[in-house]
C-alpha cells in the first residue's frame, strides 16, 4: 500500500470515528461508532507494546508462583474437603494444550502435593506466602497501568485484599462449579433432559455455563484488581469480549497443538514447557486487553483522535486550574461531598492524565491537598477564603520548572524584564484580589455555557 492510500484510509478512519458527536447521532449508531473508538483504542494499546511486555512479565512470575499458589489454596480446599478439584480445574485451564496439558497438570499436582508446611518450616512458609502476595502485586501493577492508575494500595490494604482473594476466590469458585453440577445431576433435571424442548435447553445450558463462569471471573478480576472505582457495566462488557475471545483462543490453540509436531521434534523436551508459556502469555494478554476494553468503556475521554500522551496548553492549564478550584471551592462551602480526580475529569471533560497532571502542580504548590480516602479526594491545603486566584495561577505556571533549568537562571534582559513585569501586574489589576472562595461562590451562582451544564453532579 503506497503512503498516499495509508494516509488516504487514515483520513477516511478518523472522519468515521471523530468526525460527529455522539450525542447528535441515533443510538444504535452511537453505540456501533462508541465501540469501534474502543477497539481503535485497544489497538493503539497494543501497537504501543506495553501490554505484551506486561503479558509477558507476568508469565514469567506465574511460573514462579504457580506451585506456592496452588500449594496455598490446596490447603485452603482440604480444610473444606474440596481440594481434589485442583486437577480438574487446572486440567479444564490447559485444555488448549491437548495431552500436553494432561502432562503439566500432573507435574503441577505432583510438584504441589511435595510441598508440605512442615517440612518447609516457618522461613519457608513465609517465602511461600512472600512469592504468591508478590505475584497479586505484579498483576495489580499491570491493571493500575491499563487504567492509568498511580498510585498503588497500602502494605495493609495488599496483604488483607490479596489474602481474601487468594483463600476466599478458590472457595467461591468451587462452591459455583459444585452448586452447578449437583444441580445439573438431580433427578428433576435427569427427567427433564428426555422431554423436548427442555434437553436442547439443557444441554445448551451445560454449554453455556463454563462460559457464563469465565466471564464472570473476568469481571470479578477487573472490578477488584486496579486500585480504583471499576464501575460493574464497564467491568462486564470487557469480561464479554475477553471471554469471548479466550475461547475462541482456546480453540485456535488447540488446533495449532495438533499440527505442532515439528516443535516437539526440534525442542523435545523443551516443547511442552515451551507451548505452555505461549498459552500462559496468550491468556495473560487478553485478560489485560479486557482491562483496557473496561477501562475505555468506563473513561471515553481517553479515546480522542489525538492520542492521550499529548501534553496540555498553557492556557488549558489554567483553565483547568481555574475550573477545579471553583468546583472543588463550591463543594467545600457548600458541604458536599469532595471531588475525586476521575469525577473531576469527567466533569471537564478531559482525560484523568490531563487532569491530573493539573492536580499534581496544586498539590505540590500547597493549594490544594489529598484525602486518606480511596480513590482519594481533593480539599483546600488552606483557607479559600484568603487564598487569592492569582496564586493559584503563579502555582500552576511554575509547576515542572527544574532547579537546574527555571524561570530565575535564564539570561535577563531589561526589556524583557520590564515586559514580565507588566503582564504580572495586569494580571493582578485584573484579578483585583479575588479569592477562591468567591470563584466557587460565583461558578455556584452562574450558570454553565458549555455543554458541561447539562452533566449531573456526581
Amino acid at each position: 500500500m503506497s503512503i498516499y492510500n495509508r494516509q488516504a484510509l487514515q483520513s477516511s478512519l478518523s472522519r468515521l470515528l471523530w468526525g460527529a458527536e455522539l450525542a447528535t447521532l441515533p443510538r444504535w449508531k452511537a453505540e456501533a461508532i462508541g465501540f469501534l473508538r474502543i477497539l481503535h483504542g485497544v489497538a493503539r494499546s497494543l501497537a504501543e507494546g506495553q501490554l505484551s511486555l506486561r503479558a509477558m512479565s507476568l508469565v514469567y512470575t506465574t511460573l514462579l508462583s504457580l506451585v506456592p499458589l496452588l500449594a496455598i489454596s490446596f490447603s485452603v480446599f482440604k480444610g473444606f474437603g474440596v481440594h481434589n478439584q485442583i486437577e480438574p480445574l487446572l486440567l479444564s485451564a490447559l485444555a488448549p494444550l491437548g495431552e500436553k496439558g494432561v502432562v503439566i497438570t500432573a507435574r503441577i499436582i505432583e510438584f504441589v502435593e511435595k510441598v508440605k508446611t512442615g517440612v518447609l518450616g516457618s522461613v519457608g512458609l513465609v517465602l511461600l506466602i512472600y512469592t504468591v502476595i508478590s505475584l497479586m502485586q505484579k498483576i495489580e501493577r499491570s491493571f493500575n497501568f491499563t487504567w492509568h492508575v498511580t498510585q498503588a494500595r497500602s502494605l495493609a490494604q495488599r496483604f488483607s485484599d490479596y489474602i481474601s482473594v487468594i483463600v476466599v476466590g478458590p472457595v467461591l469458585v468451587f462452591s459455583a462449579l459444585g452448586i452447578t453440577a449437583s444441580v445439573m445431576n438431580t433427578a428433576l433435571v435427569e427427567s427433564l433432559t428426555a422431554i423436548e424442548p427442555f434437553g436442547a435447553l439443557i444441554k445448551l445450558a451445560s454449554k453455556v455455563v463454563p462460559y457464563l463462569l469465565i466471564v464472570g471471573a473476568f469481571t470479578f478480576v477487573y472490578v477488584f484488581m486496579p486500585n480504583t472505582k471499576v464501575r460493574l457495566r464497564s467491568a462486564l462488557v470487557g469480561a464479554l469480549v475477553a471471554g469471548t475471545i479466550w475461547e475462541t483462543a482456546g480453540w485456535a490453540f488447540a488446533s495449532f497443538i495438533v499440527g505442532s509436531t515439528k516443535y516437539t521434534a526440534i525442542y523435545s523436551a523443551f516443547a511442552t514447557l515451551i507451548l505452555f508459556m505461549m498459552w500462559l502469555y496468550f491468556s495473560w494478554l487478553i485478560l489485560l486487553v479486557g482491562a483496557s476494553i473496561s477501562f475505555y468503556h468506563q473513561n471515553p475521554e481517553h479515546l480522542n483522535s489525538q492520542g492521550a500522551g499529548r501534553g496540555l496548553s498553557n492556557r488549558m492549564k489554567e483553565k483547568l486550574a481555574l475550573m477545579a478550584g471553583a468546583l472543588i471551592s463550591a463543594h467545600h462551602y457548600r458541604g458536599q461531598a469532595a471531588w475525586t480526580l476521575d469525577e473531576l475529569a469527567r466533569k471537564l471533560r478531559v482525560s484523568s492524565d490531563a487532569m491530573e497532571s493539573v492536580m499534581v502542580a496544586l498539590e505540590e504548590g500547597g493549594v490544594l491537598k489529598r484525602t486518606g480516602d480511596t480513590p482519594p479526594a481533593y480539599l483546600p491545603a488552606r483557607p479559600f477564603d484568603t487564598t487569592e486566584v492569582a496564586e493559584l495561577l503563579r502555582t500552576v505556571r511554575k509547576a515542572e520548572e527544574l532547579e537546574q533549568m527555571n524561570y530565575d537562571r535564564l539570561p535577563s534582559r531589561p526589556a524583557v524584564e520590564q515586559l514580565m513585569e507588566r503582564l504580572d501586574r495586569a494580571d493582578l489589576e485584573a484579578l483585583g484580589g479575588r479569592t477562591l472562595k468567591e470563584l466557587g461562590a460565583d461558578a455556584a451562582d452562574t450558570p454553565e455555557t458549555t455543554e458541561a451544564a447539562n452533566d449531573p453532579l456526581p
